[in-house]
């Protein structure tokens, strides 16, 4: 039995097909659906637009390779814009497809299952409009939290401009309050894969050299400061990353290093699997 599920998020809708309980692939379309909403916190009609384009080809071609069942996920972009239920219908008008919207912690949780399934460690995942940490010790759940900051906002609100992205984060962060953590921190989601990608200068995404990538604290600064200010052009034709990635990306690797450095650790390390995984897990797909 094959099926299908989305994860529709402020950069990007991903799609991963399962068959039988084996991943088949992933894929994703990068529509920029949170374009703008740290401005005045609306989805707008063209992001829409293109939101609801992805979503209908990918449920077109998992039709065509013969899903049986669409399942759909919407994250921060969605959760937070005031138009986001106007989304939500119009996806079910034209498309057939049911979002769930998830909450901050769902959405840690499921990022948690589905990059360590039961084992000790913490997550990072640095989405488009926000960031979820979240540190499971002895078995235990001991801190989760989402922050409203993620590549794609801070974009908006401040491009490239590298004084004005450390302001901001260091400000937005400090939502997180007091927190260190002392386990390995794993980051999922496209800003940690992209990083990989950059980092290893691979010309085509490799999920297998990506996954256990790891970065340092230092290293990471350096890549920040390198994607802040090699023109975007360049960060294209050096990587397998693509324009609308490549302009976001110095600032999620900003906010990386800003959360590494709050927590006290030392290394990322970048893991494939992510909330796909844990909400297939959660709907008992794999």
């Amino acid at each position: 039995m094959k099926i299908a599920i989305m994860d529709i998020g402020s950069n990007s809708v991903r799609l991963m097909m399962i068959s039988d309980g084996k991943i088949l692939y992933k894929d994703l379309n990068t529509c920029r659906l949170g374009e703008k909403i740290a401005y005045n916190g609306y989805l707008l009609p063209q992001a829409m637009e293109r939101g609801i384009a992805a979503i209908s080809g990918f449920s077109r071609r998992a039709k065509e390779e013969g899903a049986e069942q669409i399942y759909a996920f919407a994250t921060a972009a969605v959760r937070s814009a005031a138009n986001g239920s106007d989304f939500v219908r119009a996806v079910r008008e034209r498309c057939g497809i049911e979002i769930d919207v998830i909450d901050g912690n769902e959405e840690a949780e499921i990022g948690l299952s589905g990059a360590l399934g039961e084992k000790d460690g913490a997550i990072l995942d640095v989405g488009g409009a926000s960031s979820e940490l979240i540190i499971r010790q002895n078995g235990k759940v001991i801190f989760e939290r989402s922050c409203n900051v993620g590549a794609v906002r801070l974009f908006d609100l401040c491009e490239r401009d590298f004084d004005l992205l450390n302001e901001r984060i260091e400000r937005e962060i400090s939502a997180y309050g007091e927190v260190r953590c002392d386990l390995p921190l794993y980051g999922i989601g496209g800003t940690a894969t992209s990083l990989a990608c950059v980092y290893l200068g691979l010309k085509a995404y490799d999920p297998v050299a990506v996954n256990g990538c790891r970065i340092s604290l230092s290293e990471l600064k350096n890549l920040a400061v390198r994607l802040l200010t090699v023109p975007v052009e360049e960060i294209c034709r050096q990587t397998c990353i693509g324009e609308k990635r490549a302009e976001i990306i110095g600032g999620g690797a900003l906010l990386i290093y800003h959360i590494m450095k709050k927590t006290e650790v030392s290394f990322l390390i970048v893991n494939e699997s992510d909330n796909l995984e844990g909400y297939a897990m959660k709907k008992g797909l794999l």
